[in-house]
């Protein structure tokens, strides 16, 4: 039976700042959000005080900081890196590698023949990632996906644990599904496990033992999978190849609330800007182009969500028709007399670039007016990688307001000139 590992990152936004700065190995570290609005990473410590995940930074910065807490705004910059570098170590180790997200990749162990082979692999990666990038992970080995996730997750737990364990035997797997609640399996969650609650299935090993043609008919094929896998049926494959994404989303906390719809347009068209680029960087068009606008839920000012969407009639990644869409999307939802907090822009209904497809009868609102030119959109590109910033009208990139950052650390590993010294 092939093995599978699943190799996680610790804390790993909190372990990147820590990478270049060993004085903070032991210290409470928090890092925010963009306009350092809440905090979205922890390090153990901080989890330890009592810091929940997503908290608004205001709330308990006097504290935190009062107890020796470091705090630091998103270096995305030094975390892309060094997750790059995480994952080029994993792939020169296994024929067969998933990056499944900036700090988790699926590895195949095919070449594997024993569980203690996999246990002595397992050691050897986590020293290598370690010594070579500086950033300390988990990893938990199992023959499915589901059962690998688990493996993790107990060896996370385990304190002064060697941070590897494989679960391969049945009366190991039996044991730690016992121990486990529903909700904690991976895919699971907690609406989900409310129901299976109500079926009398409270724990991993309860669910495993479910008949699985009951729970694909009261539930869903994907439940089903689940069971099977922590059965040891390994129903999810690792793939190769990153699927392209089904959604595209920009958004952004602003640091001043927006209260005029003048001052909101040129934002919107920056997120409407980003989220076009991507779309190309992924080879896609779209469908569909929406606006969302909220005010802030942490204050006692009158709350409002909008959201409207504008369906293309052809698919585009012209950067000219999704500013177009937008903006008249924009228009559609803004309403006066709220301060707005957050805004963002969101593509759907994805196709490949290579194809075009239009409608065979027209209905889509005639106000969209399809502009679609690769060839512009490919020189503008070619001209940003350069550095040679073209801006859009709508942009009005003089009136931006700019992300708060008040306490990013150096971008170590993509900036000349943030490289560290030694003395």
């Amino acid at each position: 039976m092939t093995l599978l590992a699943l190799v996680d990152c610790d804390n790993f936004y909190a372990s990147c700042e820590r990478v270049f700065r060993p004085d903070l190995r032991k210290k409470p570290i928090v890092v925010l959000s963009n306009n350092d609005g809440c905090v979205i990473a922890r390090s153990k410590e901080a989890k330890a005080m009592g810091i929940k995940m997503g908290v608004p930074w205001f709330q308990i910065k006097r504290a935190y900081l009062a107890q020796g807490g470091e705090a630091f705004s998103s270096n995305f910059a030094l975390y892309g890196d060094l997750s790059s570098r995480v994952m080029h170590v994993l792939a020169g180790m296994v024929n067969n590698i998933e990056v499944y997200s900036i700090d988790e990749a699926f590895l195949d162990l095919q070449h594997m023949q024993t569980s203690s082979h996999a246990y002595e692999f397992g050691i050897y990666c986590r020293n290598i990632v370690r010594q070579w990038v500086g950033i300390p992970v988990r990893i938990g080995i199992a023959p499915t996906k589901t059962l690998a996730k688990i493996a993790s997750h107990i060896a996370k737990q385990r304190a002064g644990g060697t941070g590897v364990l494989c679960l391969n035997e049945q009366h190991h797997i039996e044991r730690a599904l016992k121990n486990l609640s529903v909700h904690e399996i991976w895919g699971v969650g907690r609406n989900l496990s409310r129901r299976l609650n109500a079926l009398n299935i409270y724990s991993g090993y309860e669910l495993m033992q479910s008949d699985t043609r009951f729970i694909r008919d009261k539930f869903s094929v994907v439940l089903e999978r689940t069971v099977r896998e922590l059965r040891s049926e390994q129903c999810l494959q690792i793939h190769r190849n990153t699927e392209p994404k089904k959604q595209i989303i920009v958004s952004r906390s602003f640091g001043k609330k927006i209260v005029d719809l003048e001052q909101m347009r040129p934002l919107v068209s920056n997120f409407a800007v980003r989220a076009s680029e991507k779309l190309r960087n992924e080879g896609q068009k779209c469908l569909q182009v929406s606006v969302l606008i909220f005010t802030s839920p942490f204050n006692n000012q009158a709350q409002y969500r909008g959201f409207h969407t504008i369906q293309f009639p052809s698919p585009v990644s012209d950067t000219r028709d999704i500013l177009a869409g937008a903006q008249t999307a924009l228009s559609n939802c803004f309403k006066r007399g709220y301060s707005y907090a957050k805004a963002g822009v969101i593509l759907n209904q994805f196709s490949k670039h290579s194809i075009t497809q239009g409608l065979l009868f027209n209905e889509i609102d005639q106000c969209i007016h399809v502009k679609q030119d690769d060839k512009l959109m490919q020189y503008i590109d070619s001209m940003n990688e350069k550095q040679a910033q073209i801006y859009y009208a709508s942009q009005s990139p003089g009136h931006l307001l700019p992300i708060t950052k008040s306490m990013t650390s150096p971008r170590y590993t993509t900036n000349w000139l943030d490289l560290p010294t030694a003395n």
